[in-house]
């Protein structure tokens, strides 16, 4: 299974304010793509982590904290594995 990446997109809260909107402010990525969400169900072991303090890089959109898992996920009741 993939690799998935789930992290709390805090431009879209901020848009959501400043703009009165209710997009998803849930992004999860899975190689290049970028699923957006309100809800994430993790179907299996998931670790929590802050990069920088892993030895890691932020993801590409910045997010320095997220959850990574390779199991089954399910955003807004869709699954992806």
């Amino acid at each position: 299974m993939r690799i998935k990446r789930i992290h709390v997109n805090k431009n879209r809260i901020a848009s959501n304010l400043k703009h009165g909107k209710d997009d998803p402010v849930l992004t999860m990525k899975v190689g290049k793509e970028n699923i957006y969400g309100s809800d994430v169900e993790i179907l299996g072991p998931s670790r929590l982590v802050y990069a920088e303090k892993c030895g890691l890089k932020p993801l590409s959109c910045g997010a320095r904290v997220y959850i990574e898992t390779k199991a089954l996920v399910k955003v807004d009741g869709t699954e992806y594995a």
